[in-house]
């Protein structure tokens, strides 16, 4: 029995040695232990190699004779009377070996493959050395590889400088004919043109969010038009001219799409967002700059067509977007100083009151474009002309709010911008209250400015109050109903109604001559001393009482200048009249003269 069990275990420790070799193992340590002691081949550990020894044992293995068994055994010290009792077991060996033999045998012909490929490029190299050698003399031929040709690098001004304005005019009437009635795809062949003269200008050559990162707003204005030569910019921008605004609203939509495809390749994908692979733009980068520039200056009310969409859709928002904002409303604005105000107004100033008012660049780049768009030749006399576009106003009445929030802030929140909004103000101060006197439109604006400035007097900083009172008083000016508005409210907004009246009573001569109607300022005058009264008449204890007296004091000093107003009036009347009459009678008295003097002398009379 021990003589069986020491058999079994040689079986299985060779079964094991063997399955090892076949997964790759280089090194086996077998300890096999019989009746409870460790046999370990006399304390030596068997070594193999797999890959030295693999085409040794396989063949081997694979082609054992059906009586290998019985010879093996009895090579063990095993009779062929005891063959039965180990039959199973050398079976399954058997079964075992095979398995790994085809597994091996699989291996070997995908290893063989792949170095085959790989020989079969040695070999014809081989064969090539070895014609060499036969007709060389046994020289050795070695491959020298060609270094690649660098490309030459060209720049934005050296690619610009090759566009002749006589083939890009030709090339504009060919498609015109072509496309007549397809105007996006004229526009496409447009951008086209000017793809093909700039695409052997690399990235490299044209590092655009750099130029954009530290250029100032005038030089961003030049970028890249700078480089295109007045010739073939008159002629594009005569052809752009003709496209509709619907069309070229799509094209500039386009353009912007490819810019930040390219915006958002360079910055990456943000940790935990979706990757999101960004199709690079078929045209060259500086070619729809250029393009884009032209069109927004020669057609500068596509940007208002488009508003609706920049300002509601978030892939044209943010704050990395910003400079090419600014940089397409400086263009613009190039082509209409009204259409750059406008969008101004309504799409880089509310940023001044959001997250970005903290950033110190993106505030000194958005008041950049505002003192470049006032700096203008004669942009005063431009905007107030154009106070109203499209039916809107230039600055309308919120913007006039935050502008004066803005210019005029508490002193501990004052920084280096204020001084820069200061400058700006009054021009556009002048532009948000410029219209026609009188006019319907002009009526709706001051009441909407009336609630506006009444709501900043009362907030308790004195220089927002002193510009607030200001700006209501003009109003009164401008529209007798705010003095029907202003008695509506009167009560709720004590405070700010005293400071206005004490500016009325301190400066009434010369607010006096400005109010087209005194009559509507006597009776709302005279309608606040009716409400003073009945609430001074109520308890003692309330705190609007000494505001209350300080109000009708100055209602009470303004009526009594109208008083006196009114009796130099009429002392004037009496004395022109008085007048009038005495020259009637003394111009009657020397007619009678006349003829007496005339009967005396007997001269003819008339």
């Amino acid at each position: 029995m021990d003589e069986n069990s020491a058999l079994i275990a040689q079986l299985l420790m060779e079964d094991e040695i063997e399955m090892r070799n076949s997964s790759g193992k280089g090194n086996v340590n077998v300890n096999v232990k019989v009746n409870g002691k460790d046999q370990s081949d006399g304390g030596w550990k068997t070594v193999t190699y797999s890959k030295r020894n693999k085409k040794q044992q396989l063949p081997k293995v694979s082609n054992l004779p059906e009586n290998s068994s019985s010879d093996h055994r009895r090579s063990n010290g095993v009779g062929g009377g005891e063959a039965d009792v180990f039959r199973s077991i050398e079976q399954h060996s058997e079964d075992r070996r095979r398995r790994i033999a085809e597994e091996s045998r699989r291996r070997e012909e995908e290893e063989s493959g792949e170095r085959d490929g790989s020989k079969r490029h040695s070999d014809e190299d081989d064969g090539e050395s070895d014609d060499g050698d036969r007709g060389g003399a046994g020289e050795q031929v070695k491959k020298v590889k060609k270094p690649k040709a660098k490309k030459p690098k060209v720049t934005v001004a050296e690619a610009a400088a090759k566009i002749d304005a006589g083939d890009l005019g030709a090339f504009l009437v060919d498609i015109t004919v072509s496309y007549e009635t397809q105007q996006d795809i004229l526009l496409m062949r447009f951008a086209d043109y000017f793809g093909r003269a700039f695409s052997s200008v690399s990235s490299a050559q044209f590092p655009w969010l750099k130029i954009f990162k530290e250029s100032s707003v005038g030089k961003l204005v030049d970028i890249p038009l700078a480089h295109i030569s007045q010739d073939v910019y008159k002629t594009a921008v005569d052809w752009l001219g003709q496209r509709s605004l619907e069309a070229l609203g799509s094209f500039v939509l386009w353009s912007m799409d490819s810019i930040f495809a390219d915006l958002a390749s360079h910055q990456g994908v943000t940790k935990g967002s979706k990757k999101v692979v960004q199709q690079s733009p078929s045209k060259s980068l500086v070619a729809i700059f250029v393009v884009l520039a032209m069109a927004l200056q020669r057609k500068p009310d596509v940007l208002i067509n488009l508003l609706p969409v920049i300002s509601e859709n978030p892939k044209y928002q943010g704050q990395d977007k910003l400079p090419v904002t600014v940089w397409m409303i400086a263009q613009a604005s190039q082509g209409d100083l009204v259409v750059g105000l406008y969008m101004w107004i309504r799409v880089l100033f509310p940023m001044l009151s959001g997250k970005s008012s903290s950033n110190p660049q993106s505030r000194d780049l958005i008041l950049q474009l505002i003192e470049r768009i006032l700096s203008s030749p004669k942009a005063r006399t431009i905007l107030l002309n154009g106070a109203v576009k499209k039916g809107e106003r230039l600055v309308p009445p919120s913007a006039l709010e935050l502008l004066m929030r803005v210019t005029f802030p508490v002193p501990s929140a004052r920084v280096k911008a204020t001084e820069r909004f200061e400058a700006v103000y009054p021009t556009l101060k002048e532009v948000a209250l410029a219209g026609s006197s009188g006019s319907k439109a002009m009526k709706q604006v001051t009441q909407q400015i009336l609630n506006i400035s009444v709501k900043a007097i009362g907030e308790g900083n004195s220089e927002l109050s002193k510009e607030a009172s200001d700006i209501f008083i003009w109003c009164l000016t401008q529209n007798p109903e705010c003095y029907k508005q202003w008695d509506m409210f009167y009560l709720d907004n004590l405070k700010a109604s005293v400071m206005v009246l004490r500016q009325l009573s301190d400066e009434w001569k010369d607010h006096s001559v400005k109010h087209s109607c005194l009559d509507q300022v006597r009776e709302t005058l005279k309608s606040f001393r009716q409400k003073n009264e009945k609430v001074l008449a109520k308890a003692e204890n309330s705190g609007d009482h000494a505001s209350l007296k300080e109000a009708d004091k100055y209602c009470k000093a303004i009526l009594g200048r109208f008083s006196r107003g009114l009796g130099c009036i009429r002392s004037t009347f009496i004395v022109s009249a008085a007048l009038a009459v005495g020259a009637v009678i003394m111009s009657q008295k020397e007619f009678w003269d006349l003829q007496k003097l005339s009967a005396m002398l007997n001269l003819p009379t008339s």
